[in-house]
């Protein structure tokens, strides 16, 4: 490795370290990355954002097309097909991020990193050897992992992480999923769409604990109709995987009897935890929390100076899109710039159909807080290009302060809601108002009208055309 001392060491290359790594760099500042997996993007690149529109294309092939008037015969899943597409997506977008580093003269280095000290980072070589690089900063961005459940051992064959469940030759006769949070109905909807009969297990007595309340119960409703069950306030404590599927033992969260279940494929979606194995970070002394979080300050720097941590593996929201904002803050502030990341406006978004997206606060969580407010809500069956393309599923849903009408929270529940929720991101971000938006000339026909409309029962008591 080179001998001079680099500006700045990124060890992982995920959407966190990737991005702040050509931030960095365009900061003039030296900069490698060091990433162990071979190749760039992380989790959410590599595994997580795939089979998604595939499914989806069968699903509208299947069951929605002979109602626009294309028929087609014989409907069928090529699962290889898909996973070929996949891996070329996969492929093409990771190696679109080599082509940045390069542009940007970022130093990629494919290994995996260990901290020796404050200033010096040792590699372990993809292509065998080890190598050190001496940095004025390091920045730590190894992301997440799937966290184990105990008596539920993943093999990534029958009891499958979510990595698995993207990989699977086959849609299985029926899946379980356990767990009921983003990952695992994303997942869960995907085979399901596909044909499997899926069952979401969840331990508590909701999915989605953190959505609001009224449209998580529309959503649940929704994820009914298309044949998932649920068996919610229920734990599993076994899963035993033999050559013809999984057997698993269930009982209530709260106590009571045992019961069993058996399933094809088990998909375990309880969570993630940090990753930050072989780091080093007990011999550097670097503080964590109960549940292993490195502790970090305003600044992002650990309790080692010199020693900065960003995205997953910190505490916060373990997104992909919040780990590039704290990578991109993190290398400015470094650089002798400002930076800042407002996590009240970090947007979470459920990538099933139809989609869920939500910034900002919960009708539930307002409540809680004792603040006023006031509810404004449109549904999708009254805007006209829902209508028109045959998507009226879902509603948007505005809380706002009673008495400044400032907008404390939006979700929306329809399609392309992941797109949607961007206007609401961007109003909250400079402190608008329920009636800036209502007053914003949205093009006609499209979706973003039901933002206007949910806006304008916000601002005024009554939408247009509901």
């Amino acid at each position: 490795m080179q001998d001079s001392v680099k500006d700045v060491v990124i060890v992982g290359g995920g959407p966190g370290g990737y991005v702040a790594a050509i931030k960095a760099a365009q900061l003039g500042l030296s900069v490698a990355c060091v990433e162990g997996r071979g190749s760039l993007g992380g989790t959410c690149l590599n595994v997580g954002c795939a089979l998604l529109q595939s499914s989806h294309m069968y699903a509208e092939a299947k069951h929605s097309f002979a109602r626009h008037g294309v028929l087609v015969d014989n409907v069928a899943v090529d699962v290889a097909a898909m996973q070929k597409q996949k891996s070329s997506a996969v492929e093409g977008l990771t190696k679109g991020i080599e082509g940045l580093f390069k542009k940007n003269k970022v130093e990629y280095v494919k290994g995996w990193g260990t901290l020796r000290s404050a200033k010096e980072v040792e590699i372990n070589l993809n292509d065998g050897g080890s190598s050190t690089i001496n940095a004025k900063n390091i920045i730590i961005a190894t992301g997440s992992e799937v966290t184990p459940l105990p008596g539920v051992p993943i093999d990534e064959k029958r009891i499958v992480s979510s990595t698995g469940a993207l990989e699977l030759d086959k849609v299985p006769k029926s899946m379980v999923v356990i767990g009921g949070g983003y990952i695992g109905l994303e997942l869960g909807s995907v085979w399901a769409r596909l044909g499997a009969k899926v069952t979401v297990v969840e331990f508590l007595d909701n999915i989605v604990p953190t959505m609001d309340g009224e449209v998580r119960r529309t959503f649940q409703r929704s994820l009914q109709k298309q044949g998932i069950k649920f068996k919610l306030g229920t734990k599993v404590t076994s899963a035993e995987a033999d050559g013809s599927g999984v057997r698993l033992m269930l009982e209530p969260s709260k106590g009571g009897a045992s019961e069993a279940m058996t399933a094809d494929i088990v998909l375990v979606s309880t969570g993630r935890r940090p990753y930050t194995k072989g780091l080093n970070l007990d011999g550097l002394g670097v503080a964590t929390d109960k549940r292993g979080f490195i502790t970090v300050d305003q600044r992002f720097q650990t309790s080692v100076p010199g020693v900065y941590a960003i995205g997953d593996v910190i505490p916060g929201p373990m997104l992909a899109h919040k780990a590039e904002e704290d990578g991109v803050a993190c290398v400015e502030m470094l650089a002798g710039q400002s930076g800042h990341v407002n996590y009240n406006t970090v947007p979470s978004i459920v990538y099933t159909w139809p989609e869920v997206a939500s910034v900002g606060k919960t009708e539930e969580q307002v409540k809680a807080e004792g603040i006023s407010y006031k509810v404004g809500k449109f549904s999708f069956m009254a805007n006209s290009r829902a209508r028109s393309v045959d998507d009226t599923e879902g509603m948007v849903k505005f809380i706002a302060d009673a008495k400044t009408d400032k907008i404390l929270g939006v979700t929306i529940m329809g399609p392309n809601a992941g797109e949607l929720i961007h206007e609401c991101v961007l109003a909250m971000e400079y402190g608008a108002s329920s009636e800036d938006i209502a007053r914003t000339c949205h093009g006609h026909p499209t979706l973003s009208e039901a933002v206007k409309e949910a806006a304008l029962a916000t601002a005024f008591g009554k939408p247009i055309h509901m």
